[in-house]
Parts: C-alpha cells; sequence; structure tokens
C-alpha cells in the first residue's frame, strides 16, 4: 500500500490522474512471422490457428481509425508482423497508411519491427508520431524466449526511432517465467534511456495455446499493480500504458493500476490478435471510475507531413543479427 501511495504520489505530480488515454491496436498484416517469440502466436513456425492476412489497404484502415476515433480513442497503433521493415511496396503502401491517419487527427504509432535509420526517417515525414518497440525483458531473460534476433538490436532500433525525432513507446511482458529481477533490469535499462520513452507499455501474458508459452499460469492482478507502481516512479514523466492481459483483469483491479500510475489503455476487442474488453466497457468503467479520455497530442505535438526523404542511401543497410542458440520449449513447438 505504501509503494501505492508513493506512485500515486509522483503520478499527480506530473499527470492528469483523472484523464487516460484510449489507444487502439490494429494488425495491419497479420501472422507468418518468421520469428520464434515464445509468446507470439504470429510466428509462422507454431501451431496457433493463427489467419494469415495481407497488408491492409488504406480504405480499411481509415474505416478501422474512425470507427476508434467515434468510441474514444486517441492513438492507432498499427502492427504488421514483420522482422524488420524492408524497403518495397509494402513499406510504400505502410507510408500512405501513416499520412491518412495522421490526417484523421489521431497519434499515429506503429510497431514493425526492426528499423533502419532512413525508415525511421521516413516514417517521420509521413508523419508518424510514435515508434513502438519492446524489450520485452531483462537482456539476460530475453535468450530465454527469443532466439532469432538480438537484444542489441532492439536497443539501436529505438535509437534510430529518437534519432529521426519520433517519441518512443517500449516496454515488455511479465508472466512468461522471469524472475522479479528481470522485471526490474528491464525498468533500469528502459529508465537509463535519455530521454526516459514517452510511453511505457506493461503487458501481462496472454498465454495461447500452440506457443511455447502456453501452460504459463495467469499474472495475478497485484504482480501489475507493482510493475506499473514501479515504473510510474522510476519514470516519472512517461506514460503507463495497462496493455495486454486486461480481459482478466476486474474493473476494481483496473482502478488499483490507474491509482499506481497508469495513464493510458488499448481499447477494442482484440490486441492484435489476443481478446481485449470491449470500448464500451471501458467507457463505463472510466464513467464509474470519474475518469475522461485524453485528447490526441495532450503530451506532444501533432507531426506535419513532410516531403518523403527518399529511398535507403547506398551501402547503408544493416545487418540484424541472429543469435544462433536453440531454445528447447522453442523447438518443441514448431512445425
Amino acid at each position: 500500500m505504501d509503494l501505492v501511495f508513493r506512485a500515486a504520489t509522483v503520478h499527480r505530480q506530473h499527470h492528469d490522474p483523472n484523464e487516460v488515454q484510449m489507444s487502439s491496436l490494429l494488425s495491419i498484416k497479420t501472422g507468418g512471422c518468421p520469428e520464434d517469440c515464445g509468446y507470439c502466436p504470429q510466428a509462422a513456425r507454431y501451431h496457433t490457428d493463427i489467419e494469415e492476412n495481407a497488408l491492409m489497404t488504406v480504405e480499411q484502415v481509415t474505416t478501422a481509425a474512425t470507427r476508434a476515433k467515434g468510441l474514444g480513442s486517441s492513438r492507432l497503433c498499427m502492427g504488421a508482423a514483420w522482422r524488420n521493415v524492408r524497403d518495397d511496396g509494402e513499406f510504400e503502401q505502410v507510408l500512405d497508411l501513416v499520412r491518412t491517419v495522421n490526417g484523421l487527427d489521431m497519434e499515429v504509432c506503429a510497431t514493425l519491427g526492426m528499423l533502419t535509420p532512413n525508415q525511421a526517417e521516413r516514417l517521420a515525414a509521413a508523419g508518424l508520431y510514435a515508434y513502438n518497440h519492446n524489450l520485452d525483458s531483462s537482456e539476460e531473460y530475453y535468450k530465454e524466449v527469443i532466439s532469432t534476433r538480438g537484444y542489441e538490436d532492439r536497443i539501436e532500433t529505438i535509437g534510430n526511432a529518437r534519432k529521426a525525432g519520433l517519441t518512443v513507446c517500449s516496454g515488455g511482458i511479465i508472466g512468461m517465467g522471469e524472475s522479479i529481477d528481470d522485471r526490474l533490469k528491464m525498468l533500469m535499462t528502459l529508465s537509463s534511456f535519455s530521454p526516459q520513452p514517452e510511453s511505457v507499455p506493461i503487458n501481462a501474458l496472454v498465454a495461447v495455446a500452440g506457443t511455447p508459452l502456453e501452460d504459463q499460469r495467469p499474472v495475478p492482478i497485484f504482480d501489475m499493480v507493482r510493475m506499473i507502481a514501479v515504473t510510474r516512479i522510476m519514470m516519472p514523466k512517461t506514460t503507463v500504458r495497462l496493455s495486454a492481459g486486461r480481459t482478466s483483469m476486474s474493473p476494481e483491479g483496473q482502478a488499483m493500476c490507474f491509482l499506481a500510475g497508469a495513464g493510458s489503455i488499448f481499447a477494442g476487442d482484440k490486441l492484435l490478435t489476443t481478446p481485449n474488453p470491449e470500448a464500451f466497457e471501458d467507457l463505463e468503467m472510466f464513467n464509474n471510475l470519474g475518469l475522461k479520455p485524453a485528447t490526441a497530442y495532450s503530451k506532444g505535438t501533432k507531426p506535419t507531413i513532410k516531403q518523403d526523404p527518399g529511398g535507403p542511401e547506398a551501402k547503408t543497410r544493416i545487418k540484424w543479427s541472429r543469435p544462433g542458440h536453440k531454445i528447447e520449449r522453442n523447438e518443441e513447438k514448431r512445425k
């Protein structure tokens, strides 16, 4: 209780405690990812019954964004199941999607995998507001969950986004079998960034059948409260996002998360491919708690769409790492 009180005090010093941003997460390209992330149902190598879909069109995204805005969301985060961004026609289409959502006066966030400096600059010029690239866990435990990419690549991608002038959204997942020390080490890494991330999503693992982590027990609500409270104290000005796992949380449990410093939720019936509370349920909870949805750009300035700086310069491509070690439980679930 002392921890929650201290976190609530810090939260009130830097944020409106009665304002929570509603964000929507849209999977613009689903399934078929070549990575082996142990928690992810979109990995092509696992049997998860996820239907693979091609990249969404401008019309489809406009419809989804308009609906989300009408239900109170002020930010749209578009996710594509890619290992890294490629300089091809699909990336050109993503740039069009960013311009379109920017034109709807919503904060535009994207999570597309690893990102080169040039790609980050092009996204920024298209009007992207934030780039999401989660650390997932501590550097040590990351190797127990993912073997197809390195932790340092995630750090580099975050740096590329920051250098391009994008705000940074980066957090992690608890409930994957990590220790308390792993959770704290992840927060120490995030808090060491200068500047600190503008937003930090705290996700409770949603264990999906067919993934290596399908048998993990649900995260206790008080673990989420503690994680949010410590994040709030370590990063006072950051927006802490109460993200995946809310379907198993009662309104009372979520209220404690807001008290401990959570300033954002993802609204809508789905988070990429996992269940999420209905938007109307969230609005009812907001009404009961006296909370109000935040408006777009309440903590930043809307990006101006600029001339596209053009494709990658010669000999500037990054070769992302492949650590090469094997994770036994990931291999057992492989097709």
